[in-house]
């Protein structure tokens, strides 16, 4: 079986809808199962609605209907017949939110969230289910949440791989076109969980090892996987073929073409991965697979924005010592803020992180009470593997270097612009 995941992108409009099923007209689509993301950027508006349901604000009701109108469009789009079954199914889901919203008396954001959102793939992947079942592509719509079972670590939960296992291998259909949501599963409970965003990569990554695919394909809006990104660098270039090593480095640093998580379990089963592009789908693209002679004979650059550099020292003019930088990771790990660089000295500890849940001030707090802090808000952090001098010297041009730390193959630097 091969394993094609779609993300937002590719699913943002009715245009896009016919050109995934024209993708597999092309490259076929028997024994083969999608993993389909949320349409455009559904989850962001879902993450309003929760904002505003939180914040009990007047605006939840109109940004809850402007998720409804913004995927009715799409239908209508798409179906002639406005009395077509998945008016009535796509209907039933938002209904379903709605009944949530009203009933719900938990007060955890993280659970809350995983419930709510989820409805941007369960919608979605509805929506392509008939679209292609109306256009004669057969088809069978799979509730993901009942193959994938997680802990009920809400937003970031972690697969129970001895249950997913065999929830998977029983319940698959071979020598068929199954369609399924990226991102989600459920806990012991049945509530839904997500596995972190943009987890659809990992969600087909479960899949191809449980079921040991012949091969994952991740179509993107891009030809590959490029040695930059272009909306931040010129003159990037496609690299045809890296190894999972190289590729497992690149996702480490930032690269967001491929998802951190997404390539140990192909590795143990040297399943391999492609990188195509849904614009051009017979074009190579790039493959991901064993080889320790596939490294890119090119520096590779990764930014990732709006960092945060945490610069920690002792009060007393003491030395950081192991238990001093055990305690600083335990209390990053209780806060859920991502470590991207470390940097220490006898007496500083520094960090970049990324505080995706908005966690630091509380941080801060408790940092306080043992070291001095300083830090530096939206910072940029470069990274580049396979660094030379060029390289090294374009990234640091016209801006205020922070921190630099270099290795045999990697350089980062921490800049403010």
């Amino acid at each position: 079986m091969r394993i094609f995941k779609f993300g937002g992108a590719s699913v943002k409009d009715a245009d896009g809808i016919k050109n995934v099923f024209s993708v597999l007209e092309k490259v076929g689509h028997e024994d083969t199962l999608l993993v389909i993301s949320a349409m455009g950027k559904t989850t962001n508006a879902l993450e309003v609605v929760i904002k505003n349901y939180f914040d009990k604000s007047n605006e939840l009701h109109a940004s809850l209907q402007e998720v409804k109108k913004y995927h009715n469009q799409i239908l209508l789009d798409l179906f002639d017949d406005e009395e077509h079954e998945v008016f009535y199914a796509v209907n039933s889901h938002f209904a379903d939110l709605e009944y949530f919203i009203r009933s719900n008396k938990s007060p955890n954001y993280n659970f809350v969230y995983d419930q709510i959102v989820s409805y941007g793939e369960i919608v979605s992947t509805t929506i392509v289910s008939h679209y292609f079942n109306h256009a004669g592509l057969k088809n069978n719509w799979v509730d993901v949440r009942n193959f994938i079972k997680t802990d009920n670590t809400y937003r970031d939960a972690n697969v129970d791989w001895e249950k997913t296992q065999q929830f998977i291998s029983k319940g698959i259909k071979k020598k068929a076109l199954n369609i399924t949501q990226g991102f989600l599963g459920s806990d012991e409970n049945n509530f839904t969980t997500t596995l972190g965003r943009e987890g659809s990569d990992y969600t087909a990554a479960i899949f191809a090892y449980c079921l040991n695919a012949e091969s994952v394909t991740i179509w993107k809006d891009v030809p590959g996987v490029m040695n930059a990104d272009p909306r931040y660098f010129e003159n990037a270039i496609l690299l045809n073929q890296i190894s999972y090593r190289e590729a497992i480095e690149l996702a480490f640093y930032g690269a967001t073409v491929i998802h951190p998580k997404t390539l140990q379990p192909l590795q143990k089963k040297e399943i391999p991965l492609h990188v195509k592009s849904f614009v051009n789908p017979l074009l190579p693209g790039t493959s991901v697979s064993k080889g320790k002679d596939l490294e890119p004979q090119v520096p590779c650059y990764i930014v990732k924005r709006n960092q945060l550099l945490i610069s920690l020292s002792s009060i007393d003019f003491s030395f950081i010592m192991e238990e001093n930088i055990s305690e600083i990771f335990s209390l990053l790990h209780q806060f859920k803020i991502k470590v991207s660089l470390i940097q220490n000295s006898a007496i500083s500890f520094s960090v970049c992180v990324e505080d995706k849940f908005g966690n630091f001030n509380e941080l801060k707090t408790i940092l306080s009470k043992k070291f001095k802090v300083s830090y530096n808000e939206n910072v940029s952090l470069y990274t580049i593997r396979h660094f030379t001098k060029e390289s090294a010297e374009m990234v640091e041009k016209d801006k205020t270097v922070l921190l630099k730390q270099i290795s045999r193959e990697t350089m980062q630097v921490v800049t403010k612009e």
